[in-house]
């Protein structure tokens, strides 16, 4: 991953050392950029996309800078490079991933972020509440070790398994609502939030990792004793808490 001040990094696109706490490496901004180009030439899955280098020139900056911001689009499954054919538009066949959806959802623009968890909340709530009435005896085992997964995670420091168990107990929630609809749409938006965290947050976010534990427990407890209130409830504090993890995370990068 390209570093602060690298060699290969046009001077004007390096950060003075007193801005560190505020700033956004340039291929974060790029792939925004990018993101936006795409919906600008009204690309479709499948379509080829500019090479690198006219990238670089029609969005001003290196090569180099344009490689590293194609990596992460390539990493969340926005694009696709191909070996001496060049770049596409990913062809992404998810409810949200369509032409319809993943098209206009840009992760680095927070109105769209909020909406989104507007959209997150709609589904997990109801899906915590239809869970509670109809989850199975193995449902309620899949829910109970993937939150025991997240905690573990939280605790040992290991962040790839904390993040496996938060995904694991949240789809495992809406598998048990026995709704396919849901399941489809909570892990749909869920992969689009996690393209918010990797280019517009640089996957920090993860304050709240202590709390989202605590509120694992409270939404596994209500599913398990059958009150959908109760886990509906739970699962809108989870939700909420979360999201505000992401406004602080925000606000430290805009005001340092």
């Amino acid at each position: 991953m390209l570093l602060d001040g690298d060699a290969d990094t046009p001077a004007s696109e390096q950060v003075p050392e007193q801005d560190a706490a505020a700033y956004r490496p340039r291929y974060e901004l790029l792939a925004e950029e990018i993101l936006r180009l795409i919906v600008e030439l009204k690309l479709q899955p499948g379509d080829r996309m500019p090479t690198e280098n006219q990238l670089a020139s029609r969005l001003g900056t290196s090569r180099t800078v344009v490689r590293e911001a194609v990596k992460i689009l390539s990493a969340i499954g926005r694009i696709r490079a191909q070996k001496g054919r060049g770049l596409f538009v990913a062809n992404d066949e998810g409810m949200l991933g369509s032409s319809r959806w993943g098209s206009f959802f840009l992760p680095t623009d927070l109105d769209h972020v909020f909406r989104l968890f507007e959209f997150r909340s709609v589904q997990e709530v109801a899906a915590s509440r239809l869970a509670a009435t109809r989850a199975t005896p193995a449902d309620l085992r899949a829910i109970e070790a993937a939150a025991e997964t997240c905690e573990e995670g939280h605790l040992t420091g290991r962040h790839e398994l904390f993040d496996q168990g938060d995904e694991d107990f949240h789809l495992s929630v809406a598998k048990a609502s026995q709704n396919p609809f849901l399941v489809d749409a909570v892990r749909e938006a869920r992969r689009l939030q996690r393209q918010s965290s990797i280019i517009g947050l640089h996957g920090t976010v993860g304050g709240h990792a202590e709390e989202a534990v605590v509120e694992h427990s409270a939404i596994h407890r209500a599913i398990s004793a059958g009150d959908p209130d109760a886990a509906a409830l739970a699962a809108t504090v989870h939700l909420d808490k979360t999201l505000e993890d992401y406004r602080r995370e925000i606000r430290r990068r805009v005001f340092g």
